[in-house]
């Protein structure tokens, strides 16, 4: 593919059903663990994107590393946020190493650029998540919200588990919010009148802050 990482992404065209990854993660944990579940193909000039998930939804992946040695990924970030055709999700490594380094990462990425953010503990974990995403998009080509609800994937531990890491949610909410909205991206769209009905005001409010990106 040639494309001069220093343009910015552009468009990439996804076959249905697969992930198109940048080339450092070949061999990685993290796409070891969605081997023989999802169909990868790797390709190099992907910078500063990781996954692409479509042609206009893709993954930034913010390691361990990355948030102890600083503030570097915050340039990644910038460059998708601005980019007119692509929408970013950032998945972050939030370990016991990384932990006093999430609350800075979660301000500039959900408050400051208005993206969506998701904590894993690890890449297996990561692995997961990412697979439940694209299942729901080869599920719902059409995106129809409903279309998503024949199966509330509770059983899923990485996708509970990140849910259980939403500001104001914790281990008894999770399982509520996951029978009304069973995937990240139902739940990220639902309105605050529609969070109020599972969980109250109160965490409703703070959960649709946690989504809320700008339009």
């Amino acid at each position: 593919m040639e494309r001069n990482p220093r343009d910015g992404p552009g468009p990439v065209h996804v076959p249905f059903g697969y992930i198109v990854a940048n080339e450092k993660w070949r061999g990685s944990q993290l796409t070891q663990g969605m081997q023989g579940k999802i169909k990868l193909v790797f390709e190099d000039g992907l910078a500063p994107v990781d996954f692409y998930l479509s042609s206009r939804s893709c993954i930034l992946y913010i390691t361990e590393a990355d948030l102890v040695a600083g503030n570097s990924y915050r340039k990644r970030l910038v460059v998708v946020r601005n980019s007119s055709n692509l929408q970013g999700i950032v998945v972050v490594e939030k370990t016991q190493m990384s932990e006093q380094y999430f609350p800075a990462i979660q301000k500039f990425t959900v408050l400051d650029l208005g993206m969506v953010l998701l904590p894993v503990a690890s890449q297996m974990e990561a692995s997961c998540l990412i697979i439940q995403l694209v299942q729901e998009q080869t599920k719902d080509p059409s995106k129809n919200p409903f279309l998503g609800k024949k199966r509330a994937l509770i059983s899923e531990p990485s996708l509970l588990r990140t849910v259980q890491q939403i500001p104001g949610v914790g281990k008894v909410k999770a399982p509520l919010l996951l029978q009304k909205f069973p995937s990240i991206q139902q739940l990220s769209n639902a309105s605050i009148r529609e969070l109020e009905q599972v969980v109250g005001q109160a965490v409703a409010q703070q959960i649709h802050a946690f989504f809320t990106q700008s339009r």
